[in-house]
């Protein structure tokens, strides 16, 4: 079985690490035995915002957020009827990210190198980093 985890942002970058893995099932010893992880991870928010805004929902609108950033990937992979499974994450995104491949036993990271707008591709380049440097999986980068 080749697992593979995506992490995803909304941004075309990470949509490119969805096309690209599909492109490459044929190169995959048995195509049908890939097994793909699409991963969210929502930033924790301060323990301030809790005086104001329930825990529930928080959490409501976290799920809510990450749903609506994972739909494009979702439906690129049903249209190619790939096989896969939604991951919806709050923590530390890099962490969080290098925490889950290792759970779910996955053989590789596809990731994007840039995240949305020019403040989301600082940051996400940096989280690029802080998973390369964290990650004992290897990790196939998509510009």
């Amino acid at each position: 079985m080749n697992k593979v985890l995506i992490p995803v942002d909304g941004s075309e970058c990470a949509l490119r690490g969805v096309a690209l893995v599909l492109s490459k099932r044929p190169l995959y010893l048995n195509p049908e035995d890939l097994e793909i992880h699409l991963v969210n991870v929502q930033a924790s928010l301060s323990q301030d915002v809790t005086r104001f805004v329930s825990q529930d929902q928080i959490s409501s609108f976290q799920r809510e957020e990450s749903e609506e950033t994972m739909q494009e990937a979702c439906r690129v992979l049903d249209e190619a009827g790939a096989r896969y499974s939604c991951h919806h994450e709050v923590g530390n995104v890099a962490e969080t990210i290098t925490n889950l491949a290792e759970a779910l036993h996955c053989d590789q990271i596809v990731m994007g190198t840039h995240g949305r707008g020019a403040f989301r591709d600082f940051l996400m380049g940096s989280i690029t980093m802080k998973v390369v440097n964290l990650s004992k999986i290897p990790i196939l980068l998509v510009k």
